[in-house]
């Protein structure tokens, strides 16, 4: 199991250098991949399934907790690894999926597990929070059909 990803959200300036420390050291994309141009579409299967194993959905969870993923019919393999079948992670926090054709930000909403995690450490406030999972492809773009998760809502106490 690879090694979990710690991510926190306390305050904006905190974020935003976290972040980025954390996309440039494990998802780096190249120049073009940032453009939003559309890109080809790597197939995947009608039965892929993303899915968290946890959390769940409804559950109240601490501000610092882990999310597990869990992926049938598909393999993981590092953001930049062109391997048929396979695709990340993106954990997607309170937005919605962007245009499928496109390449998935890397932002706050948007957090890229591009060196094939299956699990991250996140810190959120106080509060409701959306979690989705979307597998993109090595170049960050969804799949199609896209392999995403069903919206689930955890409450942090």
């Amino acid at each position: 199991m690879m090694a979990a990803t710690h991510l926190s959200f306390r305050t904006p300036r905190r974020t935003a250098v976290r972040l980025l420390l954390l996309l440039t050291a494990l998802a780096p994309i190249s120049a073009p991949l940032c453009a939003q141009t559309a890109s080809p579409r790597q197939p995947a299967p009608r039965n892929a399934l993303v899915y968290f194993h946890y959390p769940l959905d409804g559950l109240r969870v601490p501000e610092r907790f882990t999310v597990r993923i869990g992926l049938k019919e598909m393999g993981v393999a590092p953001a930049g690894i062109d391997k048929p079948g396979t695709g990340h992670h993106h954990l997607l926090i309170d937005t919605d999926p962007g245009p499928p054709g496109q390449p998935i930000p890397a932002d706050y909403n948007h957090i890229h597990l591009g060196n094939g995690q299956t699990e991250v450490v996140v810190t959120l406030p106080k509060g409701t929070h959306t979690l989705q999972l979307l597998l993109g492809d090595h170049t960050h773009t969804p799949h199609r059909p896209p392999v995403m998760s069903q919206k689930i809502t955890v409450y942090v106490r």
